[in-house]
């Protein structure tokens, strides 16, 4: 039986590293779009461009995670290190370093709700802020004309608000801003109208309300772009958010916090019969101060009048007082006069001690006597100079080669060498020769 040879040999494929980065992210994108991974934050950074980058990870291994800016934006929190979470979302793999990692898409906080969390985390960040001072609450208007409602314009809320400002104080003018106080786009429709009033002018005071519910239904007045609306509205700001029990961002943020809406339209204005009350209370003051103040005029008009002689003794002893304090002045300004005068004298007199002219006349004199020592000396050193220079000169001058030339004698150069030897110029060779008078050029036959 022949045995028959096989070379098979497996066919091998050599991906690049994108294409193995493809096939991996395809692999992902089909089998973790959307997961939830346990897990505790730690390393979080927030990017300028608004992207939050942390990490998820557990006793034994970890997980980079990213969420963008668009995602970030409608959490109910956001991310800090040290919290333990559930992320949901879905796996990517990040071309630039190889590396895996979550896409987050939400996050819930684990052992307590999100809400909460979320609520006390923006709560903290505004009163670091300074977002709840009272010195920064201002007083509301004591009659407003002009009051500015933000709520619902079909809820319950609205009504009552307008029923009790017209029984209160009828005549008011009221301007609603209709918005949704409930679900996706509340917060932003709520900042609107208060940043509407704000800009406007038109209102002396607003009313921010919405009845009970419960943290969810009221999750819109705990935004953080509603708080910042509040504080930086140009009008003083009532809350009037839920029940008595329920307290909201805007509640701590606001000028004034009403436990209920229709508190609200009671404290924004007074009755007519509390007014009322309050100007007679007012005129019974007035009256009393006026009384008060009449009595005590009379009081001393009449001491006045019945004590002439003690007002004179009081005249007459502070114009004695004026008297020495005048002598007083005119005494100090003689004496000061005098020492001036003294001492204006004292110098007149060095002066005329002390001639200038002879100083001068001196000075000149000791000046030329210098000059002419200067001279002398200078002349001894130059002639001593040349005489030690006069030998020196006339050796160097033995000693020169230029003499040697005067002779008859050449120097022979080739290549910037001398040459001292007929071997060292072969024939052909082009040389330098200098002589007494010069130098020229010559090549060797």
């Amino acid at each position: 039986m022949e045995q028959i040879a096989l070379n098979w040999e497996p066919v091998r494929r050599a991906y690049t590293v994108s294409e193995l980065s493809g096939e991996l992210r395809g692999l992902l994108l089909e089998n973790f779009t959307d997961i939830w991974v346990s897990g505790e934050i730690s390393g979080t950074k927030l990017a300028a461009s608004g992207h939050y980058y942390f990490t998820l990870k557990d006793q034994a291994a970890q997980l980079r995670s990213v969420c963008y800016k668009m995602t970030a934006r409608y959490l109910k929190f956001k991310p800090q290190d040290g919290v333990a979470v559930l992320a949901r979302g879905r796996l990517d793999l990040y071309d630039a370093r190889g590396e895996l990692q979550l896409v987050v898409e939400s996050l819930e906080p684990q052992g307590h709700g999100a809400l909460q969390f979320a609520f006390e985390q923006l709560k903290q960040k505004l009163a670091m802020e300074g977002l709840f001072e009272s010195a920064r609450k201002r007083p509301l208007p004591p009659l407003p004309e002009r009051i500015g409602v933000v709520t619902s314009p079909t809820g319950a809320v609205i009504r009552d608000i307008l029923e009790i400002l017209e029984r209160r104080c009828p005549g008011r003018h009221i301007r609603l801003y209709p918005a949704q106080v409930q679900g996706e786009g509340a917060a932003e429709q709520i900042a609107s109208g208060i940043d509407y009033f704000s800009e406007s002018g038109w209102a002396e005071v607003v009313i921010v309300a919405r009845g009970g519910g419960s943290m969810e239904d009221l999750w819109a007045f705990n935004d953080e772009r509603v708080a910042r609306a509040i504080a930086s509205c140009s009008v003083p700001v009532i809350s009037a958010v839920g029940h008595e029990t329920d307290f909201t961002i805007a509640d701590f943020v606001a000028d004034l916090r009403a436990p209920t809406p229709s508190a609200a339209a009671e404290l924004v204005i007074a009755t007519r019969a509390s007014l009322l009350d309050r100007l007679e209370a007012g005129e019974a003051k007035l009256r009393q101060a006026a009384r008060l103040t009449l009595a005590l005029s009379g009081r001393r008009l009449a001491i006045q009048i019945m004590e002439p002689a003690r007002l004179h003794r009081a005249i007459g002893r502070r114009m004695q007082r004026l008297d020495e304090l005048d002598y007083r002045l005119r005494d100090s300004g003689r004496a000061a006069i005098d020492r001036r005068k003294r001492t204006l004298d004292d110098l007149r007199l060095r002066l005329g001690q002390m001639d200038v002219r002879l100083r001068l006349a001196e000075a000149r004199r000791r000046l030329e006597a210098s000059e002419a020592q200067l001279r002398q000396r200078m002349r001894l050193e130059l002639t001593h100079a040349g005489a030690a220079l006069a030998p020196l000169e006339a050796h160097l001058a033995q000693l020169s080669p230029l003499k040697i030339l005067d002779r008859g004698y050449a120097i022979v150069e080739r290549d910037g060498k001398l040459v001292k030897a007929p071997e060292e110029v072969p024939k052909g060779s082009n040389v330098r020769v200098r002589v007494a008078q010069g130098e020229f050029r010559a090549k060797v036959t």
